[in-house]
C-alpha cells in the first residue's frame, strides 16, 4: 500500500498513528534502558535478593489484562453501532485503570510494611529501581486515563462512528501498550528482584 494516496483525512490518520508508534518505540528504549540498569545493578553486594511481589502488583497485573479486554470489547460494540455497550465499556476500562493506579500505590505500602523505602535509610538500591520503575510506568497510565477519558468525553459527543475512529484506535494503542508492559515488567520483577 502506498501510504502517499488517500484522501487528506485517510493520511492524517495514517499519520496519527505511525506517530503514536514512534512514541511507543521511544518507551520502549526507555523501559529498555531502566531494565538494563536494573540487570548491571543486581550484581552489587548490597541487592536485595529475597524481595517478594508485593499481592496488589499480582492484583494489578490482573486488572490491566481486564482492561485490555473491556476497552476491545467498546471498539467492538463501536464497530457494531452499540453505544450503550461502548458506554459500559469504556467507562469500565477508565474505572479499571483508576483502580490499577490504587493497586500500585497499595502495592507501594506493602513495600513499606516490609520496612523499605524509596529513599534514606530503610531504602534499599533494589527498592529504589522498583520504585522508580513502577513510578514511571504509573505516569504512563495516568496519561493513558486522560486519553480514555478523552475518548469517553468525544464518545458521548458522537464523534465516533464505525467508519470513524481514529481518535479512539490511538488511544487503544496506547493503552494496549501500557497493558503489555505492565505485564512485562511486573514478569521482570517477578523473576529477577
Amino acid at each position: 500500500m502506498d501510504l502517499t494516496q488517500g484522501t487528506l483525512e485517510e493520511k492524517t490518520n495514517r499519520s496519527k498513528k505511525m506517530m503514536m508508534y514512534f512514541g511507543i518505540a521511544s518507551l520502549i528504549m526507555s523501559f529498555g534502558g531502566l531494565t538494563s540498569a536494573f540487570i548491571v545493578s543486581s550484581s552489587r553486594p548490597d541487592w536485595l535478593v529475597d524481595f517478594k511481589m508485593p499481592t496488589a502488583f499480582i492484583i494489578s497485573l490482573f486488572v490491566i489484562l481486564v482492561s485490555s479486554i473491556t476497552l476491545l470489547a467498546a471498539r467492538q460494540g463501536l464497530k457494531n453501532g452499540n453505544r450503550s455497550l461502548t458506554t459500559s465499556m469504556l467507562l469500565l476500562t477508565f474505572a479499571l485503570g483508576i483502580y490499577f493506579v490504587i493497586n500500585q500505590f497499595n502495592g507501594f505500602s506493602e513495600i513499606i510494611a516490609m520496612g523499605y523505602n524509596f529513599t534514606g535509610p530503610t531504602s534499599n538500591v533494589t527498592m529504589s529501581y522498583i520504585y522508580l520503575i513502577a513510578m514511571v510506568h504509573i505516569a504512563h497510565v495516568v496519561v493513558g486515563l486522560i486519553c480514555l477519558f478523552v475518548v469517553i468525553y468525544n464518545h458521548f459527543k458522537q464523534k465516533y462512528t464505525a467508519e470513524k475512529m481514529t481518535g479512539f484506535e490511538v488511544a487503544a494503542i496506547f493503552w494496549h501498550f501500557v497493558d503489555i508492559l505492565w505485564v512485562y515488567l511486573f514478569l521482570f520483577l517477578y523473576f529477577m528482584a
